[in-house]
């Protein structure tokens, strides 16, 4: 256009002939002539362009993490970072996990395993829960992933008393203590921090000054932002676990895990599920006088705090002051705990009775009886959630106090009825039974399900079958990426249909599993198998829905059952004779569960290619 406009004034400077006449024509040319050419705009350069563009976008990005991060707890960027690792173990395994990298694959699970947890940990809050709740099956993940999701422990830095004072501010609209606080005395520094909430001691307020001592637990602030945001990405996660990375069932289990961790973060709804516990526990002559519920004080509780009663004790995670509170020695090397408290001075308390056999007996009846006659069933009961003191009425008495009531899973009439049924098969080896459960649950694989419920090994094949022979040896002859792929096809081959299989089984496997690593750190002082078949098979016998045919019949089965507890026993007392030979002689103190564990993970590795690490058992 420019070089056109030139020339035409050129033209009319040499010739104005075509003009003559023609007002317009002399018009137009005059303010043509009369116009000075324009100069072409200079075009920015690509480079700045582009640094204009990384400009704006690095200010949008910072924007956008800055409210991120005040108003939204970091939730948006969590989520990135968890979407960004995701898409990274998705293309490690789709550009390693070949059979030409056969000998690459131990080290790609090691990659995975450190990728999960970092991102675990990294996020912190309700991770920590959600990896726990992924991590209850984690004896049928690879073996790295195993050693990870078994150090996933529910513990976290403090919060600044300055949140907890608002949390407090916010909820009841005034301070923890003071001339007008919410309490006579609040101690600033927790005494207890966990990844979604934290727990100080106070003191009540009272007109004689004389107020009790109470457990004041505060949900963390961000906890409530973060939720739907992590819960959203772990149906993310879930849903690639199945459908891309690995094939295998995982996503039918997301709603019934969220709604209950939901649930965890309602305090008003932990209060119910500890009073609710505490009237089962007074129901129950057996349990009554040696478990005790802290008392909830419904006054002072709201959504965000929860306050209890406080208990002066030893938790059962310090094992070194358990043995020395009751009186025993420490036959193995303890893992930890100096057996001292500043809350219990255990030396002013003399040998309780019952040694550590009697704590250990109603642990494991007290979660039977959740099970199996309540259908009320704590699902965190790890041993810093249980407390050993003298029982207040009974000094030389041990007492068990059961604390964190978030995660309780209420079981149906079919269920409990169905799982007891299963309990008693296993213990009277009704192979029939165990079938048609599994069936009833949709469960393939009965040998592996009965042995995973019992937590021992259970045989439906003769030991000198071929087929198991073989099967065996094929696994031995395969390389890893062969071993893989082979243990992909037989555990997807243990859930046949997911509509049939009962949720709650996700939490009670948890429990067991828990139950029997508290046992087995103490050396195995009780017949676990042995109380839990008992209080299934009670609970078939007791039923009140039953009529005169049926009841006799589940008597004549109870008999069955008694019998078969004889050999259990006898199994139990010939491990403790050799444990207790061990010793003596300076030799590894291995108990009954410890030998469950051991030929557990054999059986495991030789039926079905799954190398199960050597803890993965003890919750």
């Amino acid at each position: 256009m420019l070089p056109f406009r030139h020339n035409l004034r050129s033209f009319i400077r040499r010739d104005r002939s075509f003009i003559v006449g023609d007002p317009t024509r002399q018009i137009l040319c005059a303010r043509l002539l009369s116009s000075s050419p324009k100069k072409p705009t200079p075009q920015p350069s690509r480079l700045l362009r582009w640094s204009k563009r990384a400009v704006y976008t690095s200010l949008a990005v910072g924007a956008i993490w800055g409210v991120d991060k005040e108003l939204n707890a970091s939730a948006i960027g969590r989520n990135v970072r968890t979407l960004w690792t995701c898409m990274l173990i998705a293309l490690d395994y789709k550009v390693n996990f070949t059979p030409e990298n056969a000998s690459g694959i131990p080290a790609l699970h090691e990659r995975v395993a450190n990728r999960v947890y970092d991102l675990l940990t990294a996020n912190g809050g309700l991770y920590i829960k959600i990896g726990q709740a992924i991590g209850n099956n984690a004896a049928l993940m690879p073996r790295p992933m195993q050693e990870k999701f078994a150090k996933l422990f529910d513990d976290a830095p403090q919060i600044p008393y300055e949140d907890v004072e608002r949390v407090l501010r916010n909820e009841f609209g005034r301070p923890p203590s003071g001339m007008d606080g919410v309490f006579e005395d609040f101690e600033e520094t927790a005494v207890a921090s966990a990844s979604v909430a934290q727990v100080h001691r106070a003191k009540l307020r009272t007109p004689d000054g004389n107020g009790p001592w109470v457990a004041v637990k505060i949900q963390k602030p961000d906890v409530s932002k973060q939720v739907e945001w992590d819960l959203g990405a772990f149906r993310i996660v879930m849903w690639l676990y199945e459908n891309y990375l690995f094939d295998m069932p995982a996503y039918f289990v997301v709603d019934f895990i969220s709604d209950h961790l939901r649930r965890e973060l309602d305090f008003e709804r932990e209060a119910m599920n500890a009073m609710l516990t505490a009237e089962y526990v007074a129901s129950e002559p057996r349990l009554a006088d040696k478990v005790y519920i802290p008392m909830v004080y419904p006054e002072y509780t709201t959504k965000k705090v929860l306050v209890m009663e406080w208990i002066d004790g030893v938790r059962l995670s310090d094992r070194a002051g358990v043995l020395r509170l009751m009186g025993e020695k420490d036959g193995r090397t303890p893992p930890g705990g100096s057996g001292t408290t500043d809350r219990l001075p255990i030396e002013r308390f003399g040998k309780l009775k019952g040694g550590i056999h009697s704590i250990m007996h109603t642990m494991v009846e007290l979660f039977s009886a959740q099970i199996f006659s309540w259908g009320w069933v704590h699902c965190d009961p790890h041993p810093g959630n249980v407390i050993i003191r003298p029982n207040p009425s009974h000094p030389s008495i041990p007492q068990l106090v059961l604390i964190d009531h978030g995660l309780y899973v209420r079981l149906t009439d079919d269920f409990r009825r169905q799982y007891a049924t299963l309990w008693r098969g296993l213990m009277t080896i009704d192979f029939g039974v165990i079938k048609k459960v599994a069936e009833e649950w949709g469960i393939g694989t009965p040998d592996l399900f009965a042995s995973a419920t019992l937590m021992r090994p259970i045989k439906f094949r003769k030991q000198d079958d071929p087929e198991g022979a073989k099967m065996r040896e094929e696994f031995e002859n395969m390389d890893q990426y062969e071993r893989s792929v082979k243990m992909k096809e037989r555990l997807k081959g243990f859930l046949t249909d997911t509509d049939k299989m009962p949720k709650e089984l996700m939490f009670i496997g948890r429990n067991m599993r828990i139950v029997q690593g508290n046992n087995q750190i103490f050396g195995s002082p009780v017949n676990r198998i042995r109380i839990t078949g008992y209080w299934a098979s009670r609970s078939l016998t007791t039923s009140p829905s039953l009529n005169f045919v049926e009841r006799f019949r589940e008597y004549t089965n109870y008999f069955s059952f008694l019998v078969a507890t004889f050999v259990i026993d006898m199994a139990f007392w010939t491990s403790k004779i050799n444990q207790w030979i061990r010793i003596r002689f300076g030799m590894t103190n291995e108990g009954f569960e410890d030998q469950l564990e051991r030929t557990m993970r054999g059986f495991a590795k030789s039926n079905f290619g799954v190398d199960i690490a050597d803890d993965a058992f003890q919750g």
